[in-house]
């Protein structure tokens, strides 16, 4: 008979644990998966993260406007192009430049074409589908088939201890967060290191707190006292602000 060694026994239960957590979710009543938690997505701990380059310095980005509702405020800078129009700033307002049809606004539409490609085309992660408010997602790449939600409940992304931990989110349709909602960052997860790639709009409802680099192909809409940590980035339409918070 074969005799176990300790470490034998620890890796098959650390196995046993992954794919229990990874195939336990049970469908909500948005007919999207939803646990108590999900381990993480597929490559885990080792996936790098998106370049972005010159989109390092860029809050908001579009291609036709950036349109400000209210007492917004932005830290860092707007950008256009090809199109020129930014309007309501004020009495938004922002601590950096506005960047209207201007070359360095042409180049970062070039560097978010570049990096949202590159997003798009990575190999598919765990599948998530659906509603995703309810869980907790330790690092990794996630893919939906379809449109994807925040509704349910606040989605928590947690770093496991770690600060460089990347989560990248590949949706093929629109990225939809109803009132309210939250993404939380624990365990040493960092905005900067969360990644949107969405294949048509994005939707942050009313008063949510939102972590990550949104990078939609059409258009992004914040409404009313919306948050977003990180960046708004538009490949072929607008970014609409409402009266809400964009910042690192």
């Amino acid at each position: 008979m074969r005799k176990y060694r300790g470490h034998d026994v620890l890796a098959a239960t650390m196995a046993f644990l992954l794919a229990f957590c990874l195939v336990g979710c049970c469908k909500d009543d948005d007919g999207g998966s939803n646990s108590l938690s999900v381990l993480g997505g597929l490559a885990g701990g080792n996936e790098p993260p998106v370049g972005l380059g010159s989109l390092i310095n860029f809050r908001v980005l579009a291609s036709s406007t950036v349109a400000n509702t209210g007492l917004t405020t932005v830290d860092g800078d707007i950008g256009v192009s090809p199109g020129s129009a930014v309007t309501g700033f004020p009495p938004g307002t922002l601590t950096g430049s506005t960047e209207a049809a201007t070359p360095p606004a042409a180049t970062a539409q070039s560097d978010l074409t570049t990096a949202y490609n590159y997003t798009a085309g990575r190999p598919p992660g765990t599948s998530v589908s659906g509603n995703i408010g309810g869980l907790t997602l330790a690092p990794g790449v996630f893919t939906s088939s379809s449109s994807l939600a925040i509704s349910s409940g606040d989605l928590t992304l947690t770093g496991l201890g770690d600060s460089t931990a990347v989560f990248i989110f590949q949706i093929p349709s629109s990225l939809t967060v109803t009132t309210g909602r939250r993404v939380i960052l624990t365990g040493g997860a960092q905005a900067s290191n969360v990644f949107w790639q969405v294949g048509s709009s994005a939707t942050l409802g009313t008063f949510t707190f939102f972590s990550g680099t949104i990078m939609a192909q059409a258009s992004i809409t914040l409404q009313t006292g919306a948050s977003l940590q990180g960046r708004a980035l538009a490949r072929t339409g607008g970014v609409t602000l409402d009266s809400g918070v964009v910042f690192p």
